[in-house]
């Protein structure tokens, strides 16, 4: 009988990124959550990051701001409790997007307050 919902392997053919591995490791670099959930956080974040692609580039034009601000707005959107992110995560996506759109983004906005 074959089984369905397996949990994910090393093998997994998505590979994570060190940078995103940072996000979820101790000082030693080890993960500070199981697995699948650690994969389940990257797929999410890295959806979330591909889907802004779009918006980030409408903003851009509509708006006339910089690829600076339109990073800016979105990570502020992101570190807003109900957006369902961690603040590494929320610090992670919108340097991702930067990544993906080819945009400079040489700071962060400050983590939000707890």
């Amino acid at each position: 009988m074959p089984r369905y919902n397996r949990g994910m392997s090393d093998e997994d053919p998505i590979p994570v990124p060190p940078s995103f591995h940072a996000v979820h490791a101790d000082a030693r670099g080890r993960l500070r959550l199981p697995r699948d959930e650690f994969r389940a956080r990257y797929e999410l974040c890295e959806d979330l990051a591909q889907a802004l692609v779009e918006q980030a580039r409408a903003l851009h034009m509509a708006l006339g701001v910089t690829e600076g601000d339109v990073l800016e707005r979105i990570a502020r959107g992101l570190q807003a409790p109900d957006a369902g992110l961690g603040e590494g995560e929320a610090a992670w996506v919108p340097t991702r997007l930067a990544e993906l759109l080819d945009w400079p983004w040489p700071g962060r906005p400050p983590p939000r307050s707890a």
